[in-house]
């Protein structure tokens, strides 16, 4: 009895590690997305303005393709 209760307790802690080890990951890819997240926020800003700066033409992504 005391075996299994022994196992069951290294079973638990390997499980706790593991668990915050995960959680680890999720907390560095959640500051990872938000910062990729700024960055293209930021992008997306910086296209609009290069794009209002052209003199009013048609957006070269809003114009259709020359086959058309």
């Amino acid at each position: 009895m005391t075996e299994r209760l022994t196992e069951a307790e290294e079973q638990i802690a390997h499980l706790t590690r593991m668990i915050e080890d995960l959680s680890d990951v999720v907390a560095a890819q959640s500051q990872e997305l938000e910062r990729l997240n700024r960055r293209v926020t930021l992008l997306l800003e910086r296209e609009a303005e290069r794009e209002m700066d052209t003199g009013g033409t048609v957006p070269l992504a809003d114009q259709r393709p020359p086959h058309w």
